[in-house]
């Protein structure tokens, strides 16, 4: 099974489908639920293309907050059956799909002397009914121990940074946490690849109908004018362009990247209830190379939607505000090290405000024909995929296998247990899963930068293998070097130098 993208297969692709424009399904977007679609579609023995006019995970998909959500925040909205499917997904991830890139992470919710009584009455009983979810998900302790009071010791031990004074102990609860987001993309549509599907990004798919799209090529300017039995259009936050039918109101998720020297070394995550909120939460989530990430807001994102969103300098300075609260010493706004913010494609349900606005996905087909998949959340994207193929299926007759991806490993997946005995440095284990010897074998072991971790070698495996394009592509998806203006400009010259270097050979 032949998973490897790069130049030379989407160059061989395209001039294959140039000489045969016909396909069953044509998946438009390279995000975690059009690679999902793509996969599940190719797993059943259907013949996919999937155009992304940009790069895999170049919108919303690797912007989240690197969490594999247990619906818990769901429970507090009531919606029952919202977070008894993300409870299901992320065991299935965790488990079977991508154990590589989704592990359990231990998150702290410290009580203060002046945390009202209701507040903490609430965190804990969301806790437990958390505990509840993943036991009706099937999810084992092994994975996801049970939730626990912890006394004052053990909270200043996990989170040093924390403000002493009226600490009274705190909730120790567990759900799941990726090492990146734009990784689980590019696993899942290599694993799509693997199967057969032809991923095409630098794609634009065009006049798209219900039995099919011109494709553009970005780089060159050729096209195909591709027959398809099916389009289903994934492009989350821009599938109005596609379907005019459908309507969306998009919220802005923005994340604050810091050091770990301010928080005193985390241990844990770190989750802070919003004041007069009875489900929103600013949680702070300890990352590799010594950073954190503290997210997230839920604000109305009106207009034009871009490419690249921007956090405003009040998403920050509310960020800020919360998690200072908890602090013993103040973060300070020189501090921030980085910012992101991503666009959650939510369906307009009236009135009433984005953040409660209900997170389940939908799967509508227009007066065109197009099958639109729209809604949910990166945990869930697997279950969104196989509704999607499902409707699919049926509009248009198709013969087709029964659904296979709930037990399907990614590129990469193994049981823990193999993974542990893999021979390579831990933390290439933990982004390439059993392929980290090979990425270790690679030439270029030096780092990309003075100061960090990311190598040589991991730019030219993205290179060769996953689809990576330009120098953009290592340093803000197929790494998240980006997520630091500093760290990229220290790396961009190795990114250069790596592109030229690959596509010369």
């Amino acid at each position: 099974m032949n998973t490897a993208l790069n130049a030379n297969r989407r160059a061989a692709e395209w001039a294959a489908l140039a000489g045969e424009p016909k396909v069953d399904v044509l998946v438009v977007g390279g995000g975690v639920t059009g690679t999902g679609v793509a996969l599940d579609a190719a797993s059943r023995g259907l013949s996919v293309v999937l155009a992304e006019r940009h790069d895999l995970a170049f919108g919303t998909s690797r912007w989240s907050s690197k969490l594999v959500h247990g619906g818990l925040r769901y429970l507090a909205s009531g919606q029952v059956g919202v977070a008894y499917e993300s409870a299901v997904e992320r065991g299935l991830l965790m488990r079977f799909t991508a154990p590589h890139l989704v592990r359990a992470l231990p998150q702290v919710t410290p009580v203060f002397t002046d945390t009202p009584s209701s507040a903490h009455a609430i965190v804990r009983a969301g806790t437990l009914a958390g505990d509840l979810l993943r036991t009706a998900a099937g999810t084992p302790v092994r994975e996801l121990p049970r939730s626990r009071h912890i006394p004052v010791g053990e909270v200043i031990r996990l989170v040093p940074g924390l403000r002493r004074h009226g600490l009274r102990g705190g909730v120790l609860s567990w759900d799941g946490q990726l090492t990146d987001d734009a990784r689980l993309v590019v696993a899942i549509a290599r694993t799509a690849a693997g199967h057969g599907a032809k991923v095409l990004t630098r794609c634009a798919a065009e006049q798209m109908s219900g039995n099919g799209a011109v494709l553009r090529d970005t780089r060159t300017g050729d096209s195909i004018a591709l027959n398809a039995r099916v389009v289903i259009n994934a492009t989350g936050v821009w599938a109005a362009e596609n379907a005019p039918d459908v309507s969306l109101r998009p919220s802005r998720g923005t994340h604050l990247v810091l050091p770990d020297s301010v928080f005193g070394g985390l241990r844990t995550g770190l989750t802070i209830p919003v004041p007069a909120e009875r489900n929103r939460f600013v949680i702070v989530l300890p990352q590799v190379d010594d950073r954190v990430f503290v997210g997230l807001t839920d604000e109305p994102a009106d207009g034009p939607i871009p490419d690249v969103p921007e956090p405003t300098e009040a998403e920050r300075a509310f960020l800020l505000k919360i998690v200072n609260s908890d602090l013993d010493v103040p973060v300070r706004a020189d501090q921030v090290l980085g910012a992101y913010a991503g666009l959650r494609p939510l369906l307009d349900s009236g009135a009433g405000r984005t953040a409660d606005l209900s997170r389940r996905h939908a799967v509508l087909r227009g007066e065109t024909g197009v099958i639109t998949v729209v809604g949910g959340k990166l945990t869930t994207y697997r279950r969104m995929a196989e509704d999607a193929v499902d409707a699919a299926v049926r509009s248009a007759g198709l013969t087709a296998g029964p659904c296979r991806t709930r037990r399907l490993p990614l590129v990469g997946a193994a049981p823990r247990v193999r993974l542990e005995a893999v021979r390579a440095p831990r933390r290439l284990v933990d982004r390439y899963g059993i392929e980290a010897p090979e990425v270790a074998a690679m030439d270029g072991a030096d780092p990309v930068a003075a100061g960090q971790s990311t190598t040589m070698a991991e730019f030219v495996f993205a290179l060769r293998r996953e689809g990576a394009l330009t120098s953009a592509d290592l340093l803000d998806r197929r790494t998240r070097i980006g997520l630091v203006a500093a760290d990229r400009a220290a790396a961009e010259e190795s990114a250069d130098r790596a592109v030229a270097a690959v596509l010369a050979e």
